[in-house]
């Protein structure tokens, strides 16, 4: 969506609840005249259209004297609105049919139907929202873990936004102390000596620190791919059901119940991960079974994390030493059913010493290593006491977030977009530094740090294409 797209202070209209039955339901409007739009069909259209700003209204909404629902109006007057303009926001009874009807009657009376994101970029264009605030809209409807919900409110708040004011005034003032130095010159070849260094040096920092934040958000955003892989009857379906904390996979002694993958959103330690329940695996004749072997070998190589889960029962066979030889992703072996009884040891099938064996403490020396970056590592566990979960989930967060600043103590980035722009400034700045080392002019200096406001005006929206807006507001959904 671009601005050429719609008329602005249009009245607009849309449904900004989910169809589902529910308590209530809300039915949106904006633009310009939309109070006496609704008046029109509002049961008591003085009391509305005298009613001050944040202030309810209670009656009908009629359609041809017909009475469709008892609402509630929330009144709003531009500018002290979401979107700047005037809006009404009815509160009617959550039933599909209801919450229709009144969109549909909207429409009727004159309203148009809202593009997506059409509230919100008229929030941003009318100057209520800067595009750092307008994307976390997106980001806490999104959210999967309340750790992320909680990064993005801090986005929303304005965190991000006011360290890249602050970024920008320490340019600025540069800028200002070389203005001077061009206009009263005391050395009109060089610019050694010409202006403080240590402000672009604290903004080069400071938007590094911002840069570098982007791959924790991202994780924190997108979410991680956690496999669960293993034998048959290895216990990934009772340990997928107790990560979720609900019955989502069958759970059966038979073996090869679980003949295609099962996947979740589940939160480790606040990390948003898709979780994947998939197929033992091993040599089968069954046709349908061994196609779900497959997609569990594809699953596990595009695989964040893989839990290899092994029967504390059965011990490690060879078909498991291969696997775990051979994985390449981070990789952490998961001894399970560790509440039964203790099976007696059993002897190696080769005489290695490394195989066959219970507890499975060899997995973890140097015989057996996973090709990848990472030794895999042993937890034990039991899905049904929950015993050595919090462990796992402890693992599993390491991994994930090894070399990443994941404590939120400052703010950080909330997409590509911003990244791709932080990263020009940053560019930018450090180039003004390296003409000021090399006494370039003072006019190439000014240019530099002119290049990185402007990039910092692309995080912030003052500086943005129709294009990129377009690709921004275009994902939100239609209420907002």
């Amino acid at each position: 969506m671009t601005p050429n797209q719609y008329t602005p202070e249009e009245p607009i209209s849309s449904i900004a609840t989910a169809l589902s039955p529910a308590a209530l339901g809300i039915v949106r409007v904006s633009g310009r005249g939309c109070i006496e739009l609704v008046s029109k069909v509002f049961s008591r259209s003085k009391a509305l259209l005298e009613a001050p700003g944040n202030t309810l209204v209670y009656g009908w909404i009629l359609d041809a004297d017909k009475k469709i629902d008892e609402v509630m109006l929330a009144v709003y007057r531009a500018p002290k609105s979401f979107t700047g303009e005037d809006m009404v926001e009815i509160f009617c009874h959550g039933g599909p049919a209801v919450v229709t009807a009144i969109q549909n009657l909207m429409l009727k009376i004159g309203f148009r139907q809202a593009n997506r994101g059409e509230y919100t970029f008229r929030a941003f264009i009318n100057g209520k929202t800067d595009l750092t605030r307008a994307e976390a809209v997106k980001e806490i409807i999104d959210s999967h873990t309340d750790v992320s919900r909680s990064h993005a409110a801090g986005r929303l708040a304005g965190s991000l936004f006011s360290e890249i004011d602050s970024i920008k005034k320490l340019i600025i003032d540069t800028l200002a102390a070389i203005e001077v130095e061009i206009e009263y010159p005391e050395d009109e070849e060089t610019i050694a000596d010409s202006f403080d260094r240590g402000d672009i040096e604290a903004a080069a920092s400071r938007l590094q620190a911002l840069a570098d934040s982007w791959r924790g958000e991202k994780l924190y955003q997108d979410g991680a791919r956690v496999v669960l892989a293993g034998r048959t009857n290895a216990g990934k379906s009772s340990l997928f059901n107790a990560i979720l904390k609900e019955e989502r996979a069958i759970v059966s002694d038979i073996e090869g119940t679980t003949r295609d993958w099962l996947e979740s959103w589940a939160s480790i330690n606040g990390i948003p991960v898709r979780l994947f329940d998939t197929a033992g695996l091993r040599e089968t004749s069954d046709v349908i079974e061994a196609q779900g072997v497959e997609i569990s070998r594809s699953l596990v190589h595009d695989a964040d994390v893989v839990l290899y889960l092994v029967d504390s029962q059965s011990g490690l066979n060879d078909e498991d030493c291969e696997f775990i030889e051979n994985c390449s992703e981070p990789l952490i072996v998961v001894e399970t059913k560790i509440d039964k009884a203790a099976a007696p040891e059993k002897s190696s099938p080769d005489n290695t010493g490394r195989c066959g064996v219970s507890p499975l403490e060899g997995v973890a020396s140097n015989e057996v290593r996973a090709r990848g970056s990472l030794s895999p590592s042993v937890c034990r566990i039991s899905s049904k006491t929950g015993d050595g979960l919090s462990e796992l989930f402890a693992r599993i967060s390491d991994i994930l977030t090894a070399g990443l600043s994941t404590e939120r103590t400052q703010a950080g980035l909330g997409s590509a977009r911003q990244k791709e722009a932080v990263s020009a400034a940053l560019e930018s700045v450090r180039h003004a530094l390296v003409s000021a080392d090399d006494n370039y002019t003072l006019d190439a200096v000014v240019q530099d740090l002119e290049d990185a406001l402007d990039s910092l005006g692309e995080v912030t929206g003052d500086v943005t294409p129709d294009d990129v807006l377009g690709s921004i507001f275009a994902n939100f959904c239609v209420g907002k």
